[in-house]
């Protein structure tokens, strides 16, 4: 199975999953097919996993081009939608350890939020993590990932397109700890 085949598999198993609908308060109204949720402009829940090494510096990846939303763009967080029958931090150690394959380490819980813009309506939950070992890159999902001193991404931000929710979530992470980022815990 060629590159671009194996993302198109992809891409349709991931618009078919089951992801948990809320409501404007994050209450869980159900479940639903993850393309019908986008297409209906409804409420789904996402996780954003910051991961940094133990010098401080933060996992960037880019996206593949066949993602249904930010194709290409770069991104400031691991993470992805909370399936029906999971918690937030369950989403989040399933999701670092897909993308970026990440398991085992601690998950610090930082910020629950409400983001919204066109194509994309989500209840957020903001985890960092850190991790001085290999990273296993899901091709299907990740493109290039590398990890970089926190005042070069702020600087690369203005450059290169980056998905504006994962950004959400690092400046809200940014504001409650100045520049300081997590430490090994």
């Amino acid at each position: 199975m060629n590159e671009s085949t194996r993302e198109a598999a992809h891409r349709e198993a991931s618009d078919a999953e089951l992801i948990a609908w809320v409501d404007e308060h994050d209450n869980l109204l159900g479940s639903l097919v993850r393309s019908e949720l986008r297409e209906r402009g409804l409420i789904g829940r996402g996780t954003y996993i910051m991961l940094f090494n133990s010098a401080g510096e933060l996992c960037v990846h880019r996206r593949t081009l066949s993602k249904a939303i930010y194709p290409g763009f770069w991104d400031v967080a691991a993470g992805g939608m909370v399936q029906a029958n999971e918690s937030y931090a369950e989403s989040a150690a399933r999701e670092l350890e897909e993308e970026l394959g990440v398991s085992g380490v601690p998950l610090t819980a930082h910020d629950h939020f409400y983001f919204e813009d066109p194509g994309s309506r989500l209840w957020c939950s903001a985890f960092s993590a850190v991790w001085d070992g290999p990273l296993i890159l899901q091709p299907e999902e990740v493109l290039e990932a590398c990890f970089m001193p926190v005042e070069q991404v702020l600087e690369d931000i203005r450059n290169k397109p980056y998905c504006p929710d994962s950004l959400a979530a690092l400046e809200r992470y940014l504001r409650a700890h100045g520049n300081g980022v997590a430490k090994k815990q």
